[in-house]
């Protein structure tokens, strides 16, 4: 049995993403052959290249000819491709070397690199592959614009992007099983994309999808039958077991009713398994013979307690990085699990389960031996106390072997100690949930904490030489402009302890509290559009305080305001961020405010 997991375009390629190589782990264990491609960083590899510009440009040219007029951005692609064709290979190279530690060299890059993947894009306008995502040009909350996307040469610029990076090497490998991740939305139009083309070519493959995404969707995909025309099924909440048990069904051993919380069309109808899963070591021996090749005196990693991520396979020379950074993780869930905007858990409360510390010091190690990483980004919700506490003890034992980063809660049990031991453990960056400045909101958000805690853990995080990212958004029900200042006020009274943020504007999210229950929170009214079938987020009308046009107001007034950064290459990911931040402290340099102007610093 062949399985091929594949993780669709989405964003600018900066590390693997960690639902790959878990779910590879995890079959591998059981014997079963995995093969696993990043398309994410394939796609932007491949479309960053002298060819692909001048055939971008080649395109463009087919398209005016039929008679369109020649827009203004046109006539600059005309005039800028060729440099750009020239120069992009080069800016790739300095965003995977030392050189992109030199601010100038690594700007100039960046620039080559965003204006080339505007004129990619403009052959298929609006679709907009930038620095940030990808952007399709179709809403992906309407089944009907999807389907009728996954199709449209015109402008769906995936499909010639996967006939040639990836279909040539199914038919070639002819996997049993092609499993899609989709961990965000802005991926369904390339998942379905893949799994127009897989039958399209006549690939006999089982063709599956999963992730969060398609969790959160679930409770619409039974009534899109049409999707079960390219999708041969989907897998709900974790895949790991779902997966193992899908590829032994379509081995022989039982049927896809059998297979936990798989949705599939049979007999005409769409079908829900609902059934709980269990680790094996609750179910007893295996009842069914192992795969061909299953690995002698292997223990199988345990769903939801994941052994070893296997990245063997993925291009990890390949993300534009400088240096290689892996994922992991601490726990499942999150520990608080009550903030009102959140939707983790999709409905089904926090779940959460954190795995033994020495189990991820162990990880640690095995992938600083095996693929000599010096940096680990932990992918988790928020990291507990508890756990940052014994896991830099031992680091800083061990002589901190890696820089690490991840996020965290502001808790009373963040003491100036603790902060001290997690940066002498390797910690260069904490991200924060502030969300707000405002008391009132704090409590109304149920997020836990207070203005006191946050104050004191953000300065005494810098203090001992932490880079600290803050999360904010303006426009959750109720908040009044004076709640909005609040915030404001708050970041600026702490900008000698904010080295960056990442503003936004309150999203109504499916599963969410505010969703779950809209009155409790000042929500009048959800408002849900008939066509966007396949909506996660929704416009709402508020009882009182600021409304969505207006919150969305204030968030673009404070970006016209903000300092300017010289170098913004250095904050245009977390990971950029974290490896900027690395290597600052490495060379004794201190850190920059992210309220300081930094435009005319040489």
């Amino acid at each position: 049995m062949k399985v091929m997991l594949v993780f669709p375009p989405q964003w600018i390629p900066a590390m693997p993403h960690l639902a790959l190589p878990t779910l590879t782990s995890f079959l591998r264990s059981h014997g079963v052959d995995v093969i696993q491609r990043d398309l994410n960083v394939e796609t932007y590899d491949m479309i960053l290249t002298r060819a692909y510009l001048q055939k971008a440009m080649d395109r463009l040219s087919t398209r005016l000819r039929r008679g369109r007029s020649v827009p203004e951005r046109v006539r600059w692609a005309w005039r800028e491709g060729p440099r750009l064709a020239d120069q992009v290979e080069a800016a790739k190279a300095v965003f995977r070397s030392p050189a992109f530690y030199d601010g100038e060299k690594s700007l100039d890059a960046l620039l080559v690199i965003g204006q080339a993947l505007e004129l990619v894009s403009l052959p298929y306008y609006p679709a907009l592959f930038d620095l940030v995502n990808f952007q399709p040009a179709v809403s992906v909350d309407s089944s009907r614009g999807l389907l009728q996307a996954a199709c449209d040469h015109e402008r769906n610029m995936l499909l010639p992007i996967f006939r040639r990076v990836i279909i040539p090497d199914l038919v070639r490998q002819q996997p049993d099983i092609v499993g899609i991740s989709v961990p965000t939305r802005g991926q369904m139009l390339a998942a379905v994309t893949l799994a127009y083309l897989i039958k399209e070519t006549g690939l006999s493959c089982h063709v599956t999808a999963g992730g969060p995404h398609i969790t959160m969707v679930r409770e619409q995909l039974p009534r899109v039958p049409a999707l079960f025309e390219l999708f041969d099924s989907a897998v709900l909440f974790d895949g790991e077991m779902p997966l193992l048990r899908l590829a032994e069904a379509l081995d022989g051993h039982g049927g896809l009713a059998g297979v936990p919380n798989l949705v599939y069309r049979s007999d005409g109808q769409v079908r829900v398994n609902d059934r709980p899963l269990k680790p094996p070591s609750d179910t007893g021996p295996h009842p069914r013979p192992p795969f061909q090749g299953e690995r002698g005196g292997a223990k199988p990693a345990e769903a939801g307690w994941p052994g070893l991520p296997d990245f063997d396979g993925l291009p990890l020379d390949r993300y534009l990085v400088p240096e290689l950074v892996l994922p992991l993780i601490t726990a499942h869930g999150c520990y608080h699990g009550e903030c009102a905007f959140c939707n983790v858990g999709y409905g089904t409360g926090k779940g959460f389960h954190a795995l033994p510390v020495e189990q991820v010091l162990a990880q640690i190690r095995a992938l600083r031996q095996k693929y000599g990483v010096r940096h680990i980004f932990f992918a988790d919700e928020a990291i507990p106390p508890r756990t940052l506490r014994r896991l830099s003890a031992a680091l800083s034992e061990e002589g901190s072997p890696v820089a690490w980063c991840g996020c965290a809660r502001f808790e009373p049990g963040l003491s100036e100690k603790l902060l001290e031991s997690m940066a002498a453990g390797g910690c260069r960056m904490l991200l924060f949930g502030l969300e707000t400045g405002s008391e009132r909101m704090i409590r109304h958000m149920v997020k836990g904490t207070c203005p006191e805690i946050m104050s004191r853990v953000l300065r005494a995080s810098a203090k001992a030489g932490i880079w600290n990212h803050a999360f904010f958004f303006f426009g959750f029900p109720t908040e009044t402009m004076a709640d909005a200042q609040e915030t404001v006020n708050f970041l600026y009274a702490h900008q000698d302890a904010v080295h960056s943020a990442s503003p936004g504007v309150f999203m109504l999210e499916r599963y969410s509290p505010v969703h779950a229950d809209p009155a409790r929170f000042g929500v009048r009214g959800v408002v849900e559009v008939a066509d966007q079938d396949l909506a996660i987020t929704f416009d709402y009308e508020v009882e009182s305080g600021l409304d969505e046009e207006m919150a969305r107001t204030l968030y673009e007034r404070l970006l016209d305001v903000l300092p300017t950064k010289r170098y913004g290459q250095y904050y245009l990911h977390d990971v950029n961020r974290f490896l900027y931040a690395s290597h600052l402290h490495d060379q004794g340099r201190p850190f920059p405010l992210w309220l300081a102007d930094e435009a005319a610093k040489t």
